[in-house]
Order: structure tokens, then sequence, then C-alpha cells
């Protein structure tokens, strides 16, 4: 096998990776952390592919790269990956896009829609079948990410330490994480991955998700994401919106409530992209 091709589907927590072979046939499926350049130290990326020995040992074989990442929207973002993927797989042309490309591709069935995104972090696009608009920019989980795992997570971490939680979930809270507030404004302020770090929360919320407490929260803050990144794109009004990611997946039901009360017509909801972007190559790419 000597013309492998690697697709990539990078979010901030983690990386899907399907490598195929000369025939278009899947050869190799693993995961490595998520390669979001706004948030990871580059020198982190080599050594966290190496540690997958799985790639390592098709890296020679591996000669074109399809990495669609979060964080990718900026070119120096784009560059910064191109340069260390090419000190692990030194024979691969590597192409980079950013994550609503994939989301794009993963769920696009053969007619327009709003393409969006919730996971860790959160984006929105129109896909025609060939063209992408992104009206709205990504602000990146400090002041963007509506909707998100990561905004979800901070609205969990704040109500907790201003006790603003009913006295049954905080104090499941407390006897689950223990944290103080040194612990999260370290992690928050003095880490490398803060988004992912926030999102981890969501474990939490989704393992209580029917509490009518966390059902208001989370219902409100999808309100918000349509609010901010669907609703300002006319085509808001006819088009069908499709969802990637897991916090779309886990909270489908308050997801669609919150739709169904803007008069919005969600279609889709995909967790994992990847095998959806893989058939969209086979298809329309390689």
């Amino acid at each position: 096998m000597e013309n492998m091709v690697a697709i990539v589907d990078s979010g901030s927590t983690k990386s899907d990776w399907v490598i195929l072979d000369d025939f278009k046939k899947i050869f190799l499926k693993t995961e490595t952390i998520g390669f979001n350049p706004n948030f990871i130290n580059k020198e982190l990326i080599v050594p966290e592919i190496e540690k997958n020995t799985s790639l390592t040992s098709v890296k020679n074989s591996i000669k074109r790269i399809y990495f669609y990442g979060s964080g990718c929207g900026v070119q120096q973002n784009c560059d910064t990956i191109i340069e260390e993927l090419g000190k692990v797989f030194t024979n691969a042309e590597t192409i980079v896009k950013e994550d609503l490309t994939a989301a794009a591709y993963a769920a696009y069935r053969g007619k327009p829609a709003i393409v969006c995104i919730l996971g860790t972090g959160s984006n929105s696009c129109y896909f025609d079948g060939e063209n992408i608009k992104i009206q709205l920019p990504s602000l990146g989980f400090l002041v963007g990410d509506e909707g998100s795992g990561s905004a979800i997570g901070k609205q969990l971490v704040r109500r907790f330490f201003m006790q603003k939680l009913p006295e049954d979930l905080s104090s499941e809270f407390e006897q689950t994480y223990k944290l103080t507030v040194d612990e999260a404004l370290k992690n928050m302020y003095h880490t490398s991955r803060p988004n992912a770090y926030l999102a981890d929360f969501n474990k939490f919320v989704v393992e209580r998700k029917d509490h009518p407490y966390f059902q208001k929260m989370v219902h409100e803050e999808m309100l918000n994401f349509f609010d901010y990144q669907v609703l300002p794109y006319e085509e808001s009004k006819d088009a069908e919106i499709s969802f990637i990611g897991s916090i779309a997946y886990y909270y489908e039901d308050i997801l669609r409530s919150a739709a169904a009360e803007l008069n919005l017509n969600v279609g889709q909801i995909v967790q994992k992209p990847i095998e959806s972007l893989v058939d969209y190559h086979i298809q329309y790419i390689l």
C-alpha cells in the first residue's frame, strides 16, 4: 500500500482519523487528541501523533492528508497544522480546511442546508452542495461558542460557585468533583485547553438532563445558539438545519424543542461526522 489517504476530523477535544488504502477502502480508524491551534501548543502535535503506533506504522505510505479542524478558519493556523503534520508524514501533501467544511460535507444529503457544529465549540454555515457560506465569525469560547459544551460547562461551574444550583444538584456536584475555586481558575486560565476542560462538565449535566433545572438551563443555551448562529441566515426560515457533534446528539430532545419554539426545521443530527465525511470524499473528492 503506497498511496494511502488520511481523512482527519479534528475538534478541540479529539481527532478522528481514517486511513484509506489504494482501493479507497478503510484500512485503519484511530483517534488522537484534538489539534485546535488556538489552544494546543504546536510543539505537542508531533509527540501526540507519534504516541499513536497505528499512525506511525503507516506514516510513510500516506501520500495525502485531508485535515479538517476547529480553529483552522485562519490561514496562520492552517500553516501551523501543515508544518507540524509534515514533520511526521514526510511523503504526504496536506490539505487543511476548517471544521465547518467537514460538517457541511458530512451533513450533505443532496439538498441545501444550514449546517451547525455543536461540540466543544459551536459554529454554523450554509451549504448548497458546492459553496459554503459562512456569514458569522467564530469568536471562540470566551465570547462565542453559544450552545456548545464549553458554554454549558461554563454555566454549570459559574452557577455552582455562585450558589445558584438547587440544593440537590449542588450537593451532587460537590461530591462528584470536590472542586475548589483555585483549581477551577487554574484549569480555566493556566492550561492549554480550557474549552475542553469546561466541556468535560457536560457529563454531569447529560447524566441529569431530565432534571427540570438542567432542562431549563440547556434550553436557554440552545435558544442562545439559534439566536446568534442560525437566525442571522436568511435561509433559516426555509432550509433544513443539520447538526454535527456530541452536544447536539446528547441534548437532541432539548435542541429540537428550542428549534420548534422558533419555528425552525431541524433535520439530521450526527454525533460523529467522520464516517459521512469519508463517504463524501470517496464519492465526490477522491
